[in-house]
């Protein structure tokens, strides 16, 4: 019988705090609130995903958040996971394969993704950087799929960076105050193109 979703994070903290000995994975400072910092934080993205939603793609990666946690709490959607650190790639395929979740990783620099071939509905980005380098980093994919989503976990510079990234691009957006940031918040993105 296939773990449940605690059984499973369980297994992916057992695994966070044994990698992060030898690679650094997140800041060692929250390694004492990985429920709260890493687990509840990417969490908090599954109400925002519709539920017919098939592909979601998890850019920046690195110790799989929210990508990796987001399939771990829901096997209805296929969740693909680009990161360009091999080191890391290897743990993300440490925790897919100990708690049986399947996952498809790219060892891959953003730019460099295929994204006619995965055609996901979501994109998700935890931490990675601004969002007009996000927007930059994956400007060929919503040029290709107009009707994607971009779901990014932001911090107390989200407004600022809306108001930067709105000087270059135009974007209809959401943010939803962070369950586990005072100061930050969840920012959907829709609608996304260039400013001629």
């Amino acid at each position: 019988m296939p773990p449940n979703l605690n059984q499973k994070l369980y297994i992916y903290k057992s695994l966070l705090l044994k990698w992060s000995k030898a690679i650094n994975l997140v800041a060692p400072s929250t390694l004492t609130e990985i429920e709260t910092r890493h687990f509840e934080d990417s969490l908090q993205l599954l109400p925002h995903i519709p539920e017919e939603t098939k592909t979601l793609i998890d850019i920046g990666s690195g110790a799989g958040f929210p990508g990796l946690a987001l399939a771990l709490a829901r096997a209805s959607f296929t969740v693909h996971l680009v990161e360009s650190d091999q080191k890391k790639c290897a743990f993300l395929s440490t925790v897919s394969r100990e708690t049986f979740t399947p996952i498809i990783i790219h060892n891959n620099r953003v730019e460099n993704v295929d994204i006619k071939e995965i055609g996901p509905e979501i994109v998700t980005a935890r931490a990675l950087a601004s969002l007009t380098d996000l927007l930059t980093m994956t400007q060929n994919w919503w040029q290709i799929i107009p009707s994607l989503t971009l779901i990014f976990l932001k911090g107390e510079k989200a407004d600022d960076e809306i108001a930067d990234a709105l000087r270059k691009f135009k974007f209809s957006f959401e943010t939803i105050q962070s369950k586990t940031d005072p100061k930050g918040c969840v920012l959907i993105l829709k609608n996304v193109s260039a400013k001629e």
